[in-house]
C-alpha cells in the first residue's frame, strides 16, 4: 500500500467540494490522527466527528475539550497497532515521527502524510490546510479560515515591526539549542539576535543542532528568549526558570527577558489552524 500525499489526495478528491452542502454530515474519511495540528484543523473546520481515535499521551491542552474522550490511539511516536485495527479508520494521518511504525500502519490501513513541507512556513499550512479541508468538502471553508488566521497574523505582525531582536531555544534536560521558529521568525518576521562566533552547529543524521549556554545566549542579548520546553513536553523535568534567568544574570545577561511557551503546544503541535493562532498570541502576549 503506497503512502499518499496530502496534496496528491486533496486534487484527487476536490469533487466531494459540490457535495458537502447536501448533507448535515460532513462527507469524507474517518480518520486517527497521528498529528495535532492536523487534528485542530479538523476541529477547527467542524469536521470532530470524523476523527475515530488520537494519541492521547501528551495531548494539548487546547485540544482536550474536543478529543479526550477519544479512544488512545498511543502516542505520536509509536501508535497502537492493535487500536487501528480494531477501529478500522478510512485514512490514518501521519507526520515522520511514526516513521518507525510506517510500514506497520501501512499493512493494515491507508495512510496519508500530512508533514508540513517545504521552508516557506506560511505555504507548507496551507497547503495542509486546503488538502484536508477538501478531503471533506470544504475547500471554501477551509480558505476562509485561512483568510481569517492570516489576517490576524499580519495585524500582529504589523504592531511588533519595531520589536527589539529575540532568540527562541529548545530545552532538553538541562541542555539548549537554538531553534529557528518559523512562527517567530517568520510569520511575526521577528529579528533574531546574532549568534556569537565560537557556537557551532552539529549534524546528526538529517537535523542540525546549535548547543547554546547562558553565557552564549547573554553574549547574544536578546531583548526576549523564549524557550520551547521539550523535556516538559515529553514528560520529564521541566525547565526550572528562575535557575536559567540566574544563570543568564550571573553572564551578564540579566536583561534577557524569559518566556517559557506552553511545552505540548510547541513542541508536540503547530502548523494548524488553532495551533498557529495560538502561538502567534502567546509571542504576541510576552511581548
Amino acid at each position: 500500500m503506497k503512502i499518499k500525499s496530502l496534496a496528491a489526495a486533496a486534487l484527487g478528491t476536490a469533487i466531494l467540494a459540490g457535495c458537502a452542502t447536501f448533507s448535515q454530515e460532513p462527507v469524507g474519511p474517518e480518520v486517527i490522527s497521528f498529528d495535532h495540528g492536523a487534528t485542530d484543523t479538523l476541529v477547527a473546520l467542524g469536521l470532530e466527528s470524523k476523527i475515530v481515535a488520537v494519541p492521547q499521551t501528551g495531548l494539548p491542552d487546547y485540544l482536550k475539550d474536543a478529543v479526550a474522550d477519544l479512544p488512545d490511539a498511543g502516542n505520536l511516536k509509536t501508535p497502537d497497532l492493535n487500536v487501528v485495527r480494531e477501529l478500522a479508520p478510512d485514512l490514518v494521518l501521519v507526520t515522520g515521527r511514526q516513521s518507525e511504525s510506517l510500514n506497520d500502519l501501512q499493512a493494515i490501513v491507508q495512510v496519508q502524510d500530512v508533514s508540513l513541507l517545504g521552508n516557506d512556513y506560511l505555504e507548507a499550512v496551507q497547503i495542509r490546510v486546503l488538502g484536508l479541508a477538501t478531503l471533506y468538502g470544504q475547500l471554501e471553508e477551509g480558505k476562509e479560515a485561512l483568510e481569517e488566521l492570516w489576517k490576524y497574523v499580519d495585524q500582529q505582525r504589523s504592531a511588533l515591526a519595531d520589536s527589539q531582536p529575540v532568540a527562541v531555544v529548545t530545552h532538553n534536560d538541562g541542555n539548549f539549542s537554538l531553534r529557528n521558529e518559523a512562527v517567530v521568525f517568520q510569520l511575526l518576521d521577528l529579528k533574531a539576535a546574532a549568534v556569537p562566533a565560537g557556537v557551532e552547529s552539529i549534524t546528526r543524521g538529517t537535523r542540525v543542532f546549535t548547543p547554546v549556554t547562558p553565557e552564549n545566549l547573554a553574549a547574544m542579548a536578546p531583548a526576549h528568549l523564549f524557550v520551547v520546553d521539550r523535556s516538559a513536553a515529553i514528560g520529564g523535568e521541566p525547565l526550572d526558570a528562575e535557575e536559567l534567568s540566574r544563570n543568564l544574570a550571573a553572564a551578564g545577561g540579566e536583561a534577557i527577558d524569559v518566556t517559557v511557551l506552553t511545552p505540548a503546544l510547541w513542541y508536540l503541535s503547530g502548523g494548524g489552524l488553532q495551533s498557529v493562532r495560538l502561538q502567534v498570541e502567546e509571542i504576541v502576549d510576552a511581548l
